[in-house]
């Protein structure tokens, strides 16, 4: 009989200030149906199965935490958010109950939806990292190539044996590259390219992507 797979909490990297952007933090950006990314994303996590989600604030935390779309969510607030993205997933994996694995995505990336959410927790298996895969269109609002390379991408699911190391090994604003990075092998891309190109909110010429 196999047994049942692990739950999965989700890990919502929402400190970053956004100064690339320069419209404060990504996390209060509006959509635009009026809900910030942050309370829009822990929603989307939460309906494509993650539990508990914990949503990691930072810059802007003390306005951030009194959305009303977070009121159900566990929030860990990162005071050293200006040391960069690793210390944000250190303090996200360290409120992840144990025995739970962690899905991690960022808080600038609206095309994540439960779909998707949903298509990397019925992939993810034991002892493996699974990763949303994006393939690069064929020209600029073209449909991706079938035979195009996946480019990963965002979320990335880790298994509770995974966790640990990945905190220990996040730093500056590395997040969790250098453990993927020394891990390969045992990294399974799942095409999402059908929901998303996995793109950011990164400078002002993305901002379309809010809706």
């Amino acid at each position: 009989m196999s047994r049942a797979p692990d739950p999965v909490a989700a890990v919502l990297l929402a400190a970053g200030q956004g100064t690339r952007l320069g419209r404060g933090p990504k996390a209060l950006l509006r959509r635009a149906d009026g809900t910030t990314l942050v309370e829009h994303l822990s929603g989307v996590l939460h309906e494509g199965g993650c539990g508990p989600v914990v949503v990691v604030l930072g810059a802007g935390a003390a306005t951030a935490a009194m959305l009303p779309g977070l009121a159900r969510h566990l929030v860990a607030e990162n005071a050293d958010w200006v040391q960069g993205m690793g210390s944000s997933l250190r303090a996200g994996l360290a409120a992840v109950p144990a025995g739970h694995g962690a899905l991690v995505v960022l808080v600038d990336q609206p095309g994540v939806d439960a779909a998707m959410v949903r298509r990397l927790l019925a992939a993810h298996r034991p002892g493996r990292i699974t990763a949303a895969g994006f393939r690069e269109p064929q020209a600029p609002g073209g449909v991706p190539a079938a035979g195009s390379v996946l480019r990963r991408g965002h979320p990335v699911v880790f298994g509770p044996g995974d966790l640990p190391a990945v905190r220990a090994a996040a730093h500056g604003d590395v997040g969790a590259r250098d453990y993927l990075a020394a891990h390969p092998g045992r990294i399974d891309l799942v095409d999402c390219s059908d929901l998303s190109d996995g793109g950011d909110v990164d400078a002002v010429a993305d901002l379309y992507r809010l809706g």
